[in-house]
């Protein structure tokens, strides 16, 4: 009777223990219905304290715990400008750190000083102007997993229908809520100075790898024209000496059937070029479109695959003007 009554017990205490487990994940938000709408944000211009690192998202909840350590009352900010399904975990760009002033309101000279000892920089970001948005509540700390795991999903979708060029991801913690931010305007404002500059020297590297791709593109091209040429020129000169040898008086049908044949590999070089010429046009047309919108056909091959959360190359660009 006893062991029963000891089974009982155990048995007592891990379904209590299971309904707690439960019930503390349900309040951590585990059920809570995801809404990411379009419009105005949730919060104005900020000025922050942040830490910029290159490296595995996993790593911005040591920068977080620093913020925090240097004052716990104010709000926690992230800014990731990397998708991390597309971009190897070591090369993933983000920004850390705490909200010291909103609005109209100026940070202390006190507070800049504390975080600056530590190795923060201060940084100020616009009001944005429109956002696609969505919030999770924070109630404990598994809260910041599932909200990771169900709110950017939801945003990857909503961007995705809607072929929108939203970015970076911002995640303010403020309060009981986390709230989930993606500019749709002017999204170089919300580029720290050290994110800037990866992008001009990525931006310049690219350049030159184009330039130099272009260049040996020439290169082959006019090797492969002049062998045309010598090609034709050989054929011209044998045919010329064959015909000169057998029938001295028509000598002149074989020049003009090898120069034929050389002007007939000229056309075909313009015809080339000219088709590249429409090519050039064609893709100067598709590149134009709505600001804050992606083109219809450049979204399909390349947006689902984008190394950034949907990051135009020349985003910085527009921050800087």
């Amino acid at each position: 009777m006893t062991d029963w009554v000891l089974l009982g017990l155990i048995a007592a205490l891990v379904v209590l223990l299971l309904l707690t487990v439960f019930g503390f994940v349900v309040y951590s938000g585990l059920f809570t219905e995801v809404v990411v709408s379009a419009g105005s944000p949730p919060v104005g211009n900020m000025t922050l304290a942040y830490k910029f690192r290159v490296g595995p998202y996993g790593e911005s909840g040591q920068l977080f715990t620093d913020g925090c350590s240097i004052s716990s009352k104010l709000c926690s900010i992230g800014v990731y400008y990397d998708n991390p399904h597309t971009v190897s975990p070591e090369k993933c760009r983000f920004a850390i750190g705490r909200i010291l002033s909103e609005g109209d309101e100026k940070p202390s000279e006190e507070q800049i000083k504390r975080f600056q000892k530590y190795g923060f920089k201060i940084f100020s970001f616009p009001a944005p102007s429109h956002v696609v948005m969505a919030t999770f509540p924070f109630t404990t700390p598994l809260s910041i997993h599932l909200a990771v795991n169900r709110v950017h999903p939801a945003l990857d979708t909503y961007i995705k229908e809607r072929k929108l060029c939203a970015h970076p991801r911002i995640e303010i913690y403020k309060q009981d809520r986390i709230y989930f931010v993606c500019p749709l305007a002017r999204q170089g404002d919300f580029y720290v100075p050290e994110m800037k500059e990866l992008e001009r020297k990525s931006r310049a590297a690219a350049a030159v790898a184009e330039d130099a791709q272009t260049d040996i593109t020439g290169v082959d091209t006019m090797s492969e024209t002049s062998s045309i040429s010598m090609e034709a020129t050989t054929d011209s000169r044998d045919t010329s000496v064959a015909t000169s040898i057998l029938l001295p008086l028509p000598g002149s049908r074989g020049r003009e059937e090898a120069d034929n044949r050389s002007e007939h590999s000229y056309s075909e070089s313009g015809a080339s070029g000219s088709s590249f010429e429409e090519l050039d046009l064609e893709g100067a047309g598709d590149g134009e479109g709505a600001p804050g919108l992606l083109p219809d056909v450049g979204y399909a091959g390349s947006q689902e695959v984008t190394d950034k959360w949907t990051k135009e190359p020349i985003a910085a660009e527009r921050g800087e003007e």
